[in-house]
């Protein structure tokens, strides 16, 4: 890590951090900084071998790291709320939520358990299921919830008429709703949190470009092998130009989820050219992030394809 690009995680010592999608890439980046400052982690997986893996790799880095992993699978809501179900019953008040995990660019349509899109069913309805779920915890803890869109998230908009993208299908378009949908959700509930003071803060990041397992070969996905794009974005994470590393990569999310001026609402990201890589810093929100009568129309109809399973 140089030093133009690092940033100082402040003692979280008796505080509990749940991190999604951290069993590899930009997530297992984020483990080592939380746990080395003095967090508990909890890694909720969907591949419990995997998850195992990767705490156990962070404490060969990290020794006494307190890290324990459960079973989550965001393409399913019953999941998603045995995993919430379970974590209320063990009591303990969530300081940090870093909402990480997500899937890219499918090749073919594919649907998760219940029946959505699986872009926006794992990026932003399960992840919002899992607030949701969590809302005691993270109201009794007064936590901060990070997260993590996509520059895929710069320009697009919602498909208000078709979420599930049931016509005309085109997976570019289906991820960057996903990802305009994380950071609308990200705004709406610091807002409601602000109104009804429920004393949570939510803000979003974004990590720029790097050669992560999002990127990669997934067969299960339809995709068989890395892309010539892919293949490039490896090349230049190596040679350390245009394009960041795992561990620059988790940067902008651990600022916004750890650092004592980060705000509700506000939004972080790599500060170098093109916001690819570099040094973390507050941005400006892009234009589709912006719309609150969005966001709150959103909130809406989320709440309503998840059911009353998650009640606000």
């Amino acid at each position: 890590m140089t030093r133009n690009t690092d940033i100082d995680i402040p003692d979280l010592s008796g505080k509990l951090a749940v991190v999604t999608g951290a069993s590899d890439g930009i997530g297992l980046a984020m483990l080592p900084r939380l746990a080395a400052a003095g967090a508990e982690v909890i890694m909720p997986v969907r591949d419990p071998a995997k998850g195992e893996r990767a705490a156990g790799l962070v404490r060969d880095r990290v020794p006494g790291a307190r890290i324990s992993t459960r079973a989550l699978d965001l393409a399913s809501l019953d999941s998603v709320a045995a995993l919430a179900d379970l974590l209320v019953s063990e009591g303990r008040p969530i300081d940090l939520l870093i909402n990480n995990a997500g899937v890219m660019n499918p090749p073919n349509r594919q649907v998760t358990a219940d029946g959505f899109e699986l872009q926006f069913g794992v990026n932003h309805l399960g992840h919002f299921a899992l607030t949701l779920g969590l809302l005691p915890l993270l109201r009794e803890a007064g936590a901060r919830v990070t997260h993590q869109t996509s520059i895929a998230a710069r320009r697009g908009g919602i498909h208000w008429d078709d979420l599930n993208w049931e016509q005309g299908y085109d997976t570019a378009k289906a991820y960057s709703q996903s990802k305009i949908a994380v950071g609308l959700f990200a705004r709406e509930l610091d807002a409601r949190s602000a109104a009804e003071g429920w004393g949570i803060t939510s803000n979003l990041s974004h990590p720029g470009v790097s050669p992560t397992n999002l990127l990669s070969a997934q067969p299960g996905m339809g995709r068989p092998r890395d892309t010539p794009a892919v293949r490039l974005i490896r090349t230049f994470s190596r040679l350390g130009v245009l394009v960041g590393t795992a561990e620059t990569a988790a940067l902008p999310a651990l600022l916004a989820a750890t650092g004592p001026r980060a705000r509700g609402g506000e939004f972080y990201g790599p500060g170098g050219a093109g916001n690819l890589r570099g040094a973390p810093v507050r941005q400006e929100l892009w234009p589709p992030l912006r719309d609150m009568a969005a966001a709150h129309r959103l909130w809406e109809a989320s709440a309503r394809l998840v059911g009353e399973r998650f009640p606000v």
